[in-house]
C-alpha cells in the first residue's frame, strides 16, 4: 500500500445517481489477487501495443516481466510511461482497474527474490533471480528484466448497480 491512501473522486458524469466512490481496500484487493493484466505502451513511431501479461502487486507497485528485447521492453526502453489494466469480461458486475505510471526497471535482489516467491506462490511460475534479472530454470538461460509500475493515477469501473468511475490521484501528478 502507498505511503498515502489515495485520494478518491468518484466521477458523476458517468456513476449511478447513488454510486459512492469505491474504497481504495476494494481497488487494491483486485491488484493483488487478479493473476492478469494488460500492457499498454507506445512504440517509438507512436503506435500502440497492447500485450498480456501477469503482474504482481507488491509494496504498492504493480512489476511485471519481460524478455530484454521484447517489444514491450523495447518500447520501454524509449517512453517508460504505460498503462496497466485489470478486471472482468462481464458487463454487470465486477470491478475493472486502469493503473497509469511509469515503468522502473528493478534489480534489487531482495525485491527480486520477493517477486519470485510471489510469482511462484501466485501462478505456480518459478524463477530464479540472476544477476538483477529472472531466470526460468531449465529454460536454456533466458533473462527476463523486470519491472515497477506505481500508480501515479487510478481508474476504478464498478460495474452492476449503482455503476461507478471512480478516480485515485497518488499525491501530485501532472496531466492528470
Amino acid at each position: 500500500m502507498p505511503e498515502n491512501e489515495p485520494t478518491a473522486e468518484l466521477n458523476t458524469e458517468f456513476s449511478s445517481p447513488d454510486a459512492t466512490a469505491r474504497p481504495w481496500a476494494e481497488v487494491e484487493a483486485v491488484l493483488a489477487e487478479s493473476e492478469m493484466f494488460w500492457l499498454s505502451t507506445v512504440r517509438r513511431d507512436g503506435r500502440a501495443h497492447v500485450a498480456p501479461l501477469p503482474a504482481m502487486w507488491l509494496d504498492g507497485a504493480l512489476h511485471f516481466c519481460s524478455g530484454a528485447h521484447e517489444q514491450k521492453s523495447t518500447n520501454l526502453a524509449s517512453d517508460a510511461r504505460c498503462v496497466l489494466t485489470t478486471g472482468t469480461n462481464q458487463y454487470t458486475s465486477g470491478l475493472d482497474v486502469v493503473v497509469e505510471g511509469t515503468a522502473e526497471r528493478v534489480t534489487d535482489e531482495a525485491l527480486l527474490g520477493r517477486l519470485a516467491a510471489l510469482w511462484k506462490s501466485k501462478i505456480d511460475w518459478e524463477f530464479e533471480v540472476v544477476d538483477g534479472t529472472f531466470r526460468e530454470p531449465g529454460r536454456g538461460g533466458g533473462v527476463a528484466v523486470v519491472f515497477g509500475v506505481r500508480p501515479a493515477k487510478v481508474l476504478a469501473f464498478g460495474k452492476g448497480e449503482p455503476y461507478s468511475q471512480t478516480r485515485y490521484r497518488f499525491g501530485t501528478t501532472a496531466g492528470g
